[in-house]
């Protein structure tokens, strides 16, 4: 199956993006980029490629196709949704803007292209604290992502920054189990582990973290640090990732899978490769994408 998905990337002239939370197999078996969904984005914007297979969820590849509008955008998951994109509409949106006429609104990235639309700066959990603080605007209305704003809301607060901050009540499911409760069981056991945690947990697990970024930034400092143990505190597919790439170091705790990510296989792939139907391509509305790119171009003026 991976050589008739390897033949058949060549004659469509496609390349396969893949998250580091879907299946391995398709991470070292068919992948041509693997990372967080804004870099994979990025990445095949910058390829030759007539049609992007991008094995993540819906709102994924509705950003890559925003930054490749020319190229063919396919999604193979099954089920492409995310408890935390799929929690804030853009009605939704508009609705609070109306109640909310001198807030600025930030979407996180982690958004329908909908939703972005409706936004005014699109932000990464990477540069999200930076971006906030350079707006002019002292009143962000965060969304969707109640537990990230409030990381923001801490850290801002840390850097002696006064902004007013509201936000939604989204959350990501996987991240939001993860109790600090563990954190200090598994230290007790392992002495000398390094927690390291996505921003989409809980603030009480990213207090009591050593470090805290996104999944890139996650790797990166893994990479350098002189730490042999680690607490993972994120999606399963990650820590996969890490036990094969670096097999020096060790990893500890449970993990949480997230259902939407492993709905893409590898027979899906060949499928949309083969035989792609109507429903597993991308489609943007004209109105939609103007708007969405906008966001997002603003995140780039602010990140510059």
């Amino acid at each position: 199956m991976i050589r008739e998905i390897q033949e058949l990337k060549k004659k469509k002239n496609a390349v396969i993006l893949a998250h580091s939370y879907v299946l391995p197999e398709i991470v070292y078996g068919v992948a041509d980029f693997v990372g967080d969904s804004y870099q994979l984005s990025k990445d095949a914007a910058t390829t030759n490629a007539d049609t992007i297979v991008f094995a993540a969820v819906r709102f994924m590849a509705e950003t890559a196709k925003l930054l490749s509008p020319d190229k063919t955008v396919l999604l193979p998951a099954t089920d492409g949704g995310c408890s935390l994109a799929d929690s804030i509409t853009a009605e939704a949106v508009k609705k609070l803007r109306v109640a909310n006429p001198d807030f600025t609104f930030v979407c996180y990235i982690n958004t329908t292209a909908a939703v972005k639309a409706a936004c005014d700066v699109c932000v990464t959990s990477s540069n999200a604290v930076d971006i906030i603080e350079k707006m002019p605007n002292e009143k962000i209305y965060f969304l969707p992502d109640r537990l990230m704003a409030e990381n923001i809301a801490n850290e801002l607060k840390a850097r002696g920054v006064q902004k007013e901050l509201k936000w939604t009540d989204g959350t990501c499911y996987v991240h939001e189990e993860y109790d600090a409760r563990t954190i200090g069981s598994l230290r007790r056991q392992h002495t000398g582990v390094e927690v390291l945690a996505h921003p989409e947990c809980s603030p009480a697990v990213v207090y009591h973290a050593d470090f805290t970024g996104s999944t890139t930034q996650l790797m990166e400092h893994m990479k350098t640090s002189e730490k042999k143990e680690f607490l993972l505190l994120t999606e399963c597919g990650l820590t996969d990732r890490m036990r094969v790439e670096m097999p020096e170091k060790q990893f500890i705790g449970s993990c949480q899978l997230c259902k939407y990510m492993k709905s893409n296989t590898l027979p899906d792939i060949l499928r949309v490769l083969k035989e792609p139907q109507p429903a597993d391509e991308i489609t943007i509305e004209a109105d939609i994408e103007t708007g969405a790119k906008k966001c997002i171009e603003e995140m780039f003026r602010y990140a510059a």
